[in-house]
């Protein structure tokens, strides 16, 4: 969205930076109007002079330079007294001109006490919460600008109940809501603006512009203002990133294309909304592909999952009637479905051993697939065994009363041990050959029985 601002700079500036008004219609009248302003050049050539030397002045001014003055200072001050002193009878939009009577209005504005009346009290309240949440959206998106720019993070409780207090005395004072400015925050920035002293520095420059100085700027030029504008929106386009653009992923490209023209030609909070929203879902997407290959159905001694070779030695002892579900990494709702196909080779198996020692964290829906996987093996004769878990995933298990309908000799804490336990029973039952002592054991029992 950041190259998308700098687009809309722009387009926006590319108008009056050559001396010409902008058209009504936002960046689609602007992109519209350009063979018209292109055309129109000659009737504005001392404006559009000042907008384009003030653009080669910023990208011309030395680095040692610029250490000590910023270039938009040197531009602004520069543009305005070669206006003034050289093209001072020219045809010219300025500052004053966008005020009514041709001046800068001068002086504080009076205190205003606010008046309530219960009939407008919905009004007010909808209305407040309306402007309060899309004030904060658009101070934190700023905020996330300037962190970018100036490689810092910032504190969005401070800039929030900063913006909340500014906006409540600003009211008092007869004056509208406000928010984060990007183009005024990158401006500061690069003018060396660091930290909020720079803010609040600027703010003091505006208050002794309205108290005094007023005349000392209604003859700066438009242009003027526009070329450091339409500077700023080339220094905002992520040019490193657009030139690896077409090393990205079709799916990643199209995100970040996607965010930028829907900025420009619809709305930032919407693209940023829809962006945030589309890179969640593919994240996600991604997350649920790779808990689903963490999600293994062992049956075959030498499977790649099986690295203890007693583990190994019971396996082969098994001879295919004991299945282990290995389960690794977090089990979120990414990994239910890969949980739950595993419903479908239970038949061939008399054993369930799952493993759960490499499963740090155990979501809901995972838990509910586990549940239904346990008792498709009740329903098909499987003795159920629970090897591993920590005590954050024995307690969700705990919830769900999935751990009290397994036997106590069935719940163990390493897949050894519920392997060994396995295999006892399958030679108990006879599915499989067991050792002298264990077959007389098991004849005796059926004996008695």
């Amino acid at each position: 969205f950041m190259s998308g601002i700098g687009l809309i700079l722009i387009v926006l500036q590319f108008g009056p930076m050559l001396g010409q008004a902008n058209p009504d219609g936002g960046v689609l009248g602007a992109l519209r109007a350009f063979p018209q302003v292109l055309s129109n050049l000659g009737d504005h050539g001392v404006a559009a002079g000042l907008g384009l030397f003030t653009v080669a002045l910023l990208f011309l001014t030395p680095r040692p330079v610029k250490r000590f003055v910023p270039p938009q200072l040197i531009a602004l001050v520069i543009g305005t007294v070669v206006s003034v002193l050289v093209f001072g009878d020219a045809d010219i939009s300025r500052i004053r001109d966008s005020f009514a009577g041709g001046s800068i209005p001068m002086g504080l504005p009076q205190f205003q006490i606010p008046t309530f009346a219960p009939d407008q009290l919905n009004t007010m309240v909808i209305d407040g919460l309306v402007l309060g949440m899309l004030g904060c959206i658009d101070s934190l998106l700023t905020a996330v600008i300037a962190d970018s720019l100036t490689q810092t993070q910032h504190n969005s409780d401070k800039e929030l109940i900063g913006q909340g207090i500014g906006n409540l005395v600003s009211g008092l004072c007869g004056g509208l809501p406000g928010a984060g400015a990007t183009m005024g925050t990158v401006v500061n920035i690069q003018a060396g603006g660091r930290t909020a002293l720079s803010g609040l520095t600027r703010a003091l420059i505006m208050l002794i512009i309205v108290l005094w100085a007023a005349p000392l700027t209604e003859s700066i030029p438009m242009a003027v203002l526009a070329g450091i504008a339409f500077k700023v929106g080339i220094d905002i386009m992520d040019w490193k990133f657009l030139r690896r653009a077409h090393n990205l992923s079709l799916r990643a490209a199209a995100i970040m294309y996607g965010v930028m023209l829907m900025t420009v030609f619809y709305d930032l909070i919407t693209a940023v909304g829809v962006g945030v929203f589309v890179a969640n879902i593919l994240t996600i997407k991604r997350l649920a592909d790779i808990q689903a290959t963490q999600v293994k159905a062992v049956d075959n001694p030498d499977d790649e999952a099986i690295a203890d070779q007693e583990v190994r030695a019971l396996m082969q002892k098994a001879r295919g009637k004991l299945l282990l579900l290995d389960l690794g990494g977090p089990m979120s709702f990414g990994a239910a479905k890969a949980i739950t196909q595993r419903e479908a080779i239970l038949d061939n198996y008399k054993v369930l051993v799952i493993d759960l020692n490499h499963v740090p964290l155990l979501g809901v829906t995972a838990t509910l697939a586990l549940e239904k996987t346990i008792d498709a093996a009740y329903q098909k004769s499987l003795a159920v065994f629970i090897a591993g878990g920590d005590d954050k995933v024995r307690k969700r298990l705990q919830k769900f009363d999935i751990l009290d309908r397994l036997p106590q000799q069935n719940r163990v804490n390493t897949r050894l041990e519920a392997m060994r336990e396995a295999i006892a029973l399958l030679e108990r039952e006879g599915t499989i050959g067991g050792s002298a002592a264990t077959n007389a054991a098991a004849a005796e029992t059926a004996a008695v029985k």
